[in-house]
């Protein structure tokens, strides 16, 4: 069995502040050892899901994808179930990088909700761009519009941690994902978070139930062709956008633009292309 781990770090319980979630903060390594921990609980539930489900917890294979920042938040040597650990920030499918048809499972850990929703540290992919993303006309996180690879490759995302608002945004897309919700959101900087140590065995309790039910596990349900809808922050940024192929500004929402495609892989990778484009002006 081989499971694929998508972390990023504003779902992790007790952050609430940029600050704690950058290097330049001088909290960042306490909130990066939580990080830590709740990435070693979804790896270890998954390991006791997998004894419990097939028998063999020792045959499971995990790829961490370091997808927060610069993505070179974790301690390698102190993963759990001696994970491959992908880090590093240029990656051309970016949080999703590494995904194949290979594996069994995807795990999105410590995500946060979009950027039209108050999650705390809410944004979808750049803050300074984008306000809006809609998939297939629903509003869209990062969960979401990740999860257009994960259906690509086939391969069913069955875990999801972070706050309240993360765990339903991803249903419309995932409804049959296990979420460990380990904080409530007050505001966007703001929010109720459990314990650590509770955190984590939610965590590790919600990834065993995951992995032990691995066989009824569904793909993301998002029909195909796709239309991605981004609201960008500005009518120059939409503008911008329209110079990547397959990218149409709205005539009647110059911030607006749309991406459609029957291939998923290739509509996530013109987003990310987007989003990459973007970011020079938007910053």
């Amino acid at each position: 069995m081989k499971i694929f781990v998508s972390t990023d770090m504003e779902g992790t319980a007790g952050v609430v502040d940029w600050e704690q979630c950058r290097p330049s903060g001088v909290d960042y390594p306490y909130y990066r050892d939580l990080l830590q921990a709740e990435v070693n609980a979804a790896i270890e539930g998954a390991i006791e899901g997998a004894a419990e489900g097939a028998g063999d917890g020792s045959a499971v294979g995990f790829l961490v994808n370091d997808s927060h920042g610069r993505m070179a938040n974790l301690r390698p040597d102190t993963l759990s179930g001696r994970a491959r650990y992908l880090s590093g920030r240029h990656k051309p499918l970016y949080m999703m990088q590494g995904l194949d048809s290979s594996f069994d499972a995807v795990f999105f850990v410590s995500y946060h909700g979009s950027m039209a929703t108050s999650s705390a540290l809410s944004h979808t992919y750049n803050p300074a761009a984008i306000s809006e993303v809609r998939l297939n006309g629903s509003v869209a996180g990062e969960s979401a519009i990740n999860a257009l690879v994960a259906l690509g490759h086939r391969v069913p995302v069955v875990l999801i941690t972070g706050d309240d608002t993360t765990a339903a945004e991803i249903e419309p897309f995932c409804p049959d994902v296990h979420a460990a919700v380990v904080k409530t959101s007050v505001s966007r900087f703001a929010a109720d978070s459990l314990h650590p140590a509770d955190a984590r065995e939610a965590i590790r309790t919600a990834a065993h139930r995951a992995v032990s039910g691995l066989s009824t596990a569904s793909l993301p349900r998002i029909d195909l062709p796709a239309t991605l809808t981004v609201r960008f922050r500005n009518p120059d940024l939409a503008e911008m956008a329209t110079w990547i192929t397959g990218v149409a500004q709205d005539r009647a929402d110059p911030t607006v633009v749309h991406l459609d495609d029957h291939d998923p892989i290739r509509l996530y990778r013109t987003f990310v292309t987007v989003v990459l484009l973007t970011r020079g002006i938007a910053e």
